[in-house]
């Protein structure tokens, strides 16, 4: 049985709460990370080490012989802003210190702004390009290396429908998913050679906190809006996570919808 260590960005909450935990009950090493909400994040980890030490009682997780003693050294938690390179080094440090080296990365990190753009300032503009976009190329550029001389890795990018489309009041987003979208499909030819996926899942939407400025009429409309007739779970989201850092080899390049045939 071979040690896995995932890396997954927003993690406090939503999809990247969801997508932590789901690694968590797949054995992985667990690494969270979130720009501020240390508390949030700090309940994160307790699930997590208590998924782990569980799973290890019940015979069902790795073994001491592999993992040593499960007193929650399989979780490692770091808060701070993945738009900032220097943060960037200091988590991967860590990373190398605590687990060797990194099997997948999950840059999962977002932020929205709902409004026209001639309203917005440059600091918003900077904030969404910062979290969104600039984060997922520091992780990437960080990752990169050590994947490639393990000729094995995997980056999964979670995007939105809205980076294929656009969104009207949301042309910052739109805009920085839409790059991380072109980024996938690039980065994924840079590395196929070298025997590493990388794959974007593009949401519609998702039943989180992102969501929560609309009233209930309004998700009761925009799910009338959604052939599947409701919006998708942070859990959805996981699960196709987990299978794209779990499964088929050849699946690279590509930006997977999971919008219940929205978009």
């Amino acid at each position: 049985m071979s040690e896995k260590t995932v890396l997954v960005t927003g993690a406090s909450r939503g999809i990247g709460k969801a997508i932590a935990l789901k690694f968590a009950k797949n054995d992985y090493n667990v690494i969270l990370n979130c720009i501020r909400s240390e508390t949030l994040l700090a309940e994160t980890e307790a699930e997590i080490k208590a998924i782990q030490v569980a799973r290890q009682a019940a015979g069902i997780g790795p073994s001491d012989a592999l993992y040593g003693p499960s007193d929650g050294n399989r979780c490692l938690s770091f808060v701070g802003d993945m738009g900032d390179m220097a943060a960037c080094e200091k988590l991967y440090a860590q990373i190398k210190e605590t687990f060797g080296h990194l099997d997948v990365l999950v840059n999962n990190a977002g932020i929205s702004y709902v409004g026209l753009l001639q309203d917005m300032s440059s600091e918003d503009w900077e904030r969404i390009i910062r979290t969104n976009l600039t984060s997922v190329f520091n992780l990437s550029r960080l990752a990169i290396p050590d994947m490639v001389s393990r000729k094995s890795g995997k980056i999964i990018n979670i995007s939105s429908v809205w980076g294929q489309k656009g969104a009207s009041c949301e042309v910052a987003y739109s805009a920085s998913k839409g790059a991380v979208n072109a980024f996938t499909r690039a980065l994924a030819k840079e590395l196929a050679p070298s025997h590493i996926q990388v794959n974007a899942i593009a949401c519609g939407a998702i039943d989180t906190e992102m969501n929560h400025f609309l009233n209930t009429d309004e998700l009761h409309a925009l799910a009338d809006e959604i052939p599947a007739g409701r919006l998708g779970t942070p859990e959805e989201a996981a699960d196709l996570v987990l299978y794209l850092a779990r499964g088929n080899q050849y699946l690279t390049g590509q930006v997977i919808g999971l919008d219940g045939g929205w978009i």
